[in-house]
């Protein structure tokens, strides 16, 4: 081959490889290393299965991080739903002990107002009874009602007490009641000691209808016509009507005794006996217990009269007194 012939190859090789570097410099290429070779070579990605291999790479990437997003969300996720289960069982026993607690105050407040009202009845019961033994005015007094109360209102004091405010001022109103009932009952047994006390003193006359027919002291003997000492009052009245007891005691004699005809005798305490003699009939026997007021025999002549009456008697710790400042005032 000539000089010239190699000359115009060499062109035509050149040409051809300055083609071949423009085409690959408009092509994506990659470079690769490897130990095992000794010289890199070059990986055309122009090629079509270099791209659909690049494509599939980048899908199984895009996949690999979506998934994993994906585990990472739904691992946050769970615990997010986790924390919030959490939260709402520990509101849910929150709300379960409130419910407790309220029924448990419910339940206390019940049973201290069943307390309440039933230390209210006692208390009512014991004024219905004081206003009877007192002889007090029923309508003034009447526990049926609530007591008379009122005046203005302040606006500025309006404001709901709390939970414990109440309470506390539950358990002072119900001291009070227990207070009031207490000083109800001592008042009570005070008004039943003296009215005891008035119904075992001898007062008032032992007859509903008659008249004082002897006093007691120094008379005329009616049988005799001489002086002597009457240790009694004579009441003189229709026979076969009623001899009362003067106040409440115990029978100590009911029979016959020389000079008294039939005889009751009854013993009042504190001292007190009464005597009532000369009876047609008694009523009562020994032992019994006796009512002021109570028939306890019927008027007759019976042992040493002259009529029907009641021969009178009152002792006092054993010593015979005048009847007449205790029979003054007739019922």
């Amino acid at each position: 081959m000539s000089p010239q012939d190699r000359a115009h190859a060499a062109d035509r090789i050149e040409a051809k490889l300055r083609a071949v570097a423009a085409d690959k410099a408009s092509m994506i290429n990659v470079i690769c290393f490897s130990r095992r070779a000794r010289r890199p070579f070059l990986l055309d990605l122009a090629r079509p299965r270099f791209a659909a291999f690049l494509l599939l790479f980048l899908g199984a990437l895009a996949a690999a991080a979506g998934y994993g997003g994906y585990r990472l969300g739904l691992g946050r996720s769970a615990a997010i739903t986790r924390t919030m289960v959490h939260e709402v069982a520990a509101q849910q026993a929150q709300i379960r002990r409130a419910e407790r607690d309220a029924r448990a105050n419910i339940d206390a407040l019940a049973l201290r107002l069943g307390r309440m009202q039933a230390d209210v009845i006692r208390i009512d019961a014991l004024g219905q009874r004081l206003v009877e033994m007192a002889k007090l005015d029923k309508g003034e007094f009447d526990f049926d009602r609530p007591p008379a109360q009122g005046g203005p209102r302040d606006p500025a004091e309006l404001h709901s007490e709390s939970v414990p405010d109440f309470m506390a001022s539950l358990r002072r109103l119900s001291a009070q009641l227990s207070d009031r009932e207490q000083q109800l009952q001592v008042l009570e047994t005070l008004l039943m000691h003296r009215k005891l006390q008035q119904e075992v003193r001898p007062a008032g006359w032992p007859i509903a209808h008659g008249w004082i027919s002897s006093y007691y002291g120094r008379r005329t003997d009616p049988f005799t016509g001489r002086p002597e000492f009457h240790p009694g009052v004579d009441f003189a009245g229709r026979e076969g009507s009623a001899v009362e007891a003067v106040a409440a005691g115990i029978v100590t004699w009911a029979g016959p005794r020389s000079g008294y005809g039939n005889l009751v005798e009854i013993d009042h305490g504190n001292g007190y006996v009464t005597l009532y003699g000369h009876n047609e009939k008694l009523l009562v026997r020994v032992g019994e217990k006796v009512s002021k007021g109570e028939e306890i025999a019927l008027m007759g002549s019976t042992g040493r009269s002259t009529g029907p009456h009641v021969h009178f008697e009152v002792h006092y710790h054993g010593k015979l007194i005048n009847p007449v400042r205790l029979v003054r005032d007739r019922r």
